[in-house]
Formats: structure tokens, C-alpha cells, sequence
């Protein structure tokens, strides 16, 4: 009579998460790739870092990821796609998760140049999110772009709440003329002593 053998018990989520983790440190790219296509959405979001930290992500991993079933990875694909100039973040811009959209207003303001549907949707962004995080992330990713169409959009901004105010106020600083003057001079005596602040940082380079 044969006696069955037992099996091995599976490992759990728990720790998969950490093979996969050590894998981007230890140069075992099998095993990180393997991740991406985990149950656990935790572990699937810690393989593309993996994979980031052994420079073997690939744009096509990323896009694919930046549009899976899980909000976390998908934070998690658009917050690595900032040094990863070739993906187009439009589309997350678009995503039903506030959070990935906060994420992938701050990734655009991370790369070089921008196409007109971002800025375009990065200036809706400001004016028409309920989310002030999202407004936040989108007026200083267009700072950061330097696009002389959104110099309007982010003078209405110094108008919304005090940590937006901060950010418009920064935002303005690539920009010249009597209505980005006018609009840090407004600030330098706004109510709250952070956007002050700012408008001073501004005036002063």
C-alpha cells in the first residue's frame, strides 16, 4: 500500500510579497517577474518595483499594469512611470481612483515634455476635480511644465484652498507678466503664512 506524501503548504501572500521584494535586491528577475501576474494585488504593485530596481521593467509591463483590476498597482505603475518618459499618462488621467490620478498629475510634471491632451486634461484637472488633491497635484505638475496656456488656470488656483494656493503660487514661478505679478502680489497677503511663504520664495529668484 502506497502511502500518500504529504504536500508542501503553499506559501502565503504574506510571504510571497517578500520573495518578491528580495528579488529586486538580490538580482532575481525570474521571480519578480513571476510577481506581476500574482493573485494578491500587493504583490503584483512590489514586483514592478522589483522589476524598477533591476532596471528590467519594460513600458509594455508598465502600461499593462497601469491599467489593472487593483487601484494600488495601478498608483504603483503611474508613480514609476514618472521616470519612464515614453509612457503616455493621459489615459490615467482619466482613472475612476482619485488617488491614481493625484499620483499621475504628479508623474506628467516628472517628464520633459507633455502632449496637448495632458495639458489640456491636467487644466480641466485644476478647475473641475472635487478632489483638492488631484487640484493640488495638477496645478504643480503645470508649474512644473512651464506651459504658458496654463498661466490662467493657475492664477484661478491661488483663488481655491490654502495648500492649492501654495502650490499655484510656486507654480507661477517660470512665469512674467502683470497678471502673474499681480497674482503674487495677492498672495505675499493671503491668510495663510505658507502661501506668503511661497509668493515670497517666488518674488525672490
Amino acid at each position: 500500500m502506497t502511502i500518500p506524501q504529504p504536500t508542501a503548504p503553499q506559501p502565503t501572500a504574506t510571504e510571497r510579497r517578500r520573495t518578491i521584494a528580495l528579488a529586486g535586491h538580490n538580482g532575481d528577475s525570474a521571480t519578480a517577474l513571476a510577481g506581476l501576474e500574482d493573485v494578491d494585488s500587493q504583490a503584483r504593485a512590489i514586483a514592478l518595483s522589483a522589476l524598477q530596481r533591476l532596471t528590467e521593467l519594460t513600458d509594455e509591463q508598465l502600461i499593462r499594469a497601469s491599467v489593472d483590476s487593483d487601484p494600488g498597482v495601478r498608483r504603483r505603475a503611474v508613480t514609476i512611470a514618472a521616470v519612464h518618459h515614453n509612457i503616455d499618462l493621459e489615459p490615467s488621467l482619466h482613472d475612476s481612483d482619485d488617488s491614481v490620478v493625484e499620483v499621475a498629475a504628479w508623474a506628467c510634471g516628472e517628464h520633459e515634455q507633455v502632449s496637448d491632451a495632458i495639458l489640456h486634461r491636467l487644466m480641466a484637472l485644476v478647475t473641475d476635480s472635487d478632489n483638492p488633491l488631484v487640484r493640488e497635484a495638477s496645478v504643480a505638475a503645470l508649474g512644473a511644465i512651464g506651459d504658458e496656456r496654463a498661466v490662467g488656470v493657475i492664477i484661478a488656483a491661488c483663488s481655491d484652498k490654502p495648500a492649492i494656493r501654495r502650490r499655484a503660487a510656486l507654480a507661477l514661478a517660470p512665469f512674467e507678466g502683470p497678471l502673474v505679478d499681480a497674482a503674487l502680489q495677492q498672495a505675499l497677503i493671503d491668510r495663510d503664512w505658507q502661501v506668503r511663504q511661497a509668493a515670497e520664495d517666488v518674488l525672490q529668484r
